[in-house]
């Protein structure tokens, strides 16, 4: 597309072409304001982690308490001091003090007692993307037996924008060293997952550590593919396409 046709390049691919059209390039396209504004309700909402028990956010997800309640969220651990508990009569909260080392042993103490009365929980840092979910990280290390670079994977595919730092993920991989002793892994390097990954679906009761049953399905080896299943059969007389033109241009 010529420059003229558009004044500026797309800020997101950085070629030429209409507003709300696709690019001819790279395939973009900006989404109207009708989809903008869909996202931005869709960010509002925390990462359901554990369906109808624990929910991983941000502090503007937990700044907003009617989104909260109707998500049936009634406690809100709390991953970094600085941020203030906005609605002390409304949620019962608890913050880990420790700006440094994440104080994982105070943090599986409240989940655990929040799993014990099946109150819905919301784990806040900052921004929902680093300390935060170390924390929830750590917790399904501990109450399913999951290995780190397990658990990591499952709450990265149900929040996506998840970017634990190389040294948070340090003290995640000594915690893992604390619960299952010495490992094999000793490198505490970021793991790298397809984007492919099949998310599974997840029931609320909480299997104990080391619990086989409890593994998540997308290990489940015995899952039958799509491609596994018997093709089905095509009558003889079905084309795929238009029929041929015959005749001087008329169809059979």
């Amino acid at each position: 597309m010529r420059k003229r046709e558009r004044e500026n390049p797309c800020a997101v691919c950085g070629h030429y072409h209409q507003l709300h059209q696709t690019c001819a390039i790279c395939g973009h396209r900006v989404p109207d304001a009708a989809a903008q504004q869909t996202a931005a309700q869709l960010s509002a909402f925390p990462s359901e982690i554990l369906p109808e028990f624990l929910y991983l956010g941000s502090y503007d997800n937990a700044s907003r308490s009617e989104l909260l309640k109707t998500q049936g969220i009634s406690r809100v651990l709390n991953t970094v001091p600085a941020c203030q508990n906005l609605y002390k009569n409304t949620f019962t909260y608890h913050c880990l003090e420790d700006e440094q080392n994440i104080p994982f042993d105070d943090a599986m103490n409240f989940l655990e007692q929040c799993e014990r009365d099946r109150a819905r929980v919301l784990v806040h840092c900052m921004s929902g993307k680093n300390r935060s979910p170390a924390v929830v990280v750590a917790y399904l290390m501990k109450s399913k037996g999951w290995r780190l670079g397990q658990s990591y994977q499952w709450v990265k595919e149900r929040r996506p924008l998840v970017e634990i730092s190389q040294a948070v993920y340090q003290q995640l991989h000594d915690f893992e060293r604390k619960i299952f002793g010495d490992i094999e892994n000793k490198d505490p390097t970021l793991p790298i997952f397809s984007s492919s990954s099949v998310i599974p679906t997840f029931s609320f009761g909480f299997g104990k550590p080391n619990d086989g049953a409890a593994l998540p399905a997308f290990n489940n080896t015995g899952t039958t593919s799509i491609f596994s299943r018997p093709t089905s059969e095509i009558p003889q007389e079905f084309t795929f396409g238009a029929a041929q033109i015959q005749n001087n241009g008329a169809f059979p």
